[in-house]
């Protein structure tokens, strides 16, 4: 829901101002004037809320239209649309209790050199698929908005979680699912009925329109041998080993062996896999450029976790496999689909427990000795063993970082410095760093040695550049998905 502003005078913060004007928009950052066109508004903050979040600057012109502060109009250039467009927040978006939209005034110097005011939005992802009433549903692209036909809207349902493919119908046979993994799993539950009553009065089966009692697509994952040789998509997980640090692109493949495919019920694809990348871990020999070995040694815990995260989390709407690639210095888990609900790469870490396929972790977590379903604290404790054992934490990316509609987790196999986690505190606590920060950071006056250190962490995908048009000196650097993680947020979170 959105927050009420404050109705006194706001503090004058030029400073503020001019870090709004040093941006571009972007997919999570747009400015608005306020002098008419309001409907711009409310569009932008559907589509922020339907992607990934952002800010809109209210009062600033677009910086396509003016420069430097000839931008600043002000909420002054119209008063009244400033209450107005708090108003159609609630009356023109649908489903506005679950919209997260903060706004706040910020006191600034006009471009005429009078006193006056700018406001911002701060629009959250949100946990539903929101639209304009009678205008359409809208998604923000790395520029603008775009508004969605009816297929690409139920394609959006899907994405966010908010409809969910576990429980589609499955034109397939129930006997098909009377397996060994059934019977553990029956007599783990207790389940005297009959397979097909059984399923029908744990929700994994239904009746379709023709009264025929068909499987869910949630019972064919669980229970069938080969779940992905039944569904009408793709099942499997593949696991690519590779020589060297990337994927080389010549006919001459820096592949070690041939890709591993495991198909099967969820219970045994989750340790299969597990078992599997343990394997090549243990044979894949990979040296340095001295001639040393490269030793591979990731936290088990870590790799149950990203894999069970991987398989029970994905969109099985999607005709993809869970791909694992293992290099010699990270290991990529890539799953089909995007993050959940109000999950973002900026958050995964402490928003706890939000599930596309209920059934399925329900399910899965009645099975003997079930995988590490940790309750929301699975990545959390990623992120904690990781840290214990001196390397980087995850990283996820997913969109816009990655073009495809998924999201990947990168474990890194090399140390962490020890300046990495104050620098990660500083990025979440008071946003982008500069190389000045860096340097008081690190305990040195030596600005190369601080841009060298820099650099290891944009090209390992741990900082990314807010400002890269900027001077060298001037660029400021944040973590992939905090992109508008600028003090502005801190403001607006009240520190």
């Amino acid at each position: 829901m959105i927050e009420p502003a404050g109705r006194s005078t706001p503090p004058c913060d030029d400073a503020l101002v001019d870090q709004l004007l040093g941006m571009d928009e972007s997919y999570q950052f747009d400015c608005k004037r306020i002098r008419d066109k309001l409907s711009t508004v409310i569009e932008t903050v559907v589509a922020f809320a339907n992607s990934d979040g952002g800010i809109i600057a209210l009062g600033l012109e677009d910086p396509d239209k003016g420069k430097g502060r000839d931008r600043v109009y002000g909420l002054q250039e119209n008063p009244a649309n400033w209450d107005e467009v708090r108003r159609l927040i609630q009356t023109r978006i649908t489903e506005p209790h679950l919209l997260t939209c903060t706004p706040i005034e910020i006191g600034c110097t006009l471009r005429d050199g009078s006193r006056g005011s700018i406001a911002v939005l701060r629009v959250g992802k949100s946990p539903t698929v929101h639209s304009v009433v009678g205008n359409g549903t809208i998604v923000r692209l790395k520029k603008g908005n775009k508004q969605l036909t009816a297929p690409e809207i139920r394609d959006l349902q899907f994405a966010r979680g908010a409809i969910t493919a576990e429980n589609l119908l499955e034109p397939v046979d129930l006997e098909l699912l009377e397996t060994d993994f059934w019977r553990i799993y029956a007599r783990q539950r207790r389940l005297t009925r009959p397979l097909a009553d059984a399923l029908y009065h744990i929700g994994l089966a239904r009746k379709n329109a023709d009264g025929k009692l068909m499987p869910t697509r949630a019972a064919v994952l669980l229970f069938a041998e080969s779940p992905s040789g039944l569904i009408a998509g793709k099942a499997a997980v593949r696991i690519f080993h590779f020589r060297g640090n990337r994927i080389e692109t010549d006919p001459n493949t820096n592949l070690l062996r041939k890709p591993i495919t495991i198909d099967g019920p969820l219970i045994r694809l989750i340790q299969d896999t597990l078992d599997a990348v343990i394997g090549e871990l243990a044979t894949g020999i990979h040296m340095g450029p001295l001639g040393f070995e490269i030793v591979q040694k990731y936290p088990v815990r870590v790799l149950r976790e990203a894999i069970t995260n991987a398989v029970i989390h994905r969109d099985y709407r999607l005709p993809s496999d869970i791909q694992i690639r293992i290099f010699s210095d990270r290991i990529e888990v890539e799953s089909p689909g995007l993050l959940i609900g109000p999950v973002t790469p900026a958050n995964i870490r402490h928003i706890g427990t939000h599930s596309r396929n209920p059934l399925l972790v329900s399910n899965l977590r009645e099975f003997p000795a079930p995988p590490n379903l940790d309750a929301g604290e699975g990545v959390r404790m990623m992120y904690g063993t990781m840290q214990a054992s001196g390397l980087y934490p995850p990283l996820y990316l997913t969109r816009p970082n990655i073009e495809r509609e998924s999201v990947t987790v990168f474990m890194l196999n090399e140390n962490r410095p020890s300046a990495w986690q104050q620098v990660s505190d500083f990025i979440d606590k008071h946003g982008p760093v500069g190389n000045a920060q860096v340097r008081s950071i690190m305990g040195t006056e030596n600005v190369l040695q601080a841009s060298k250190q820099i650099k290891r962490w944009v090209d390992n995908g741990l900082l990314m550049v807010v400002n890269p048009l900027a001077a060298k000196a001037l660029r400021q650097y944040t973590k992939p998905g905090f992109s508008m993680e600028t003090p502005l947020f801190s403001l607006l979170d009240g520190n």
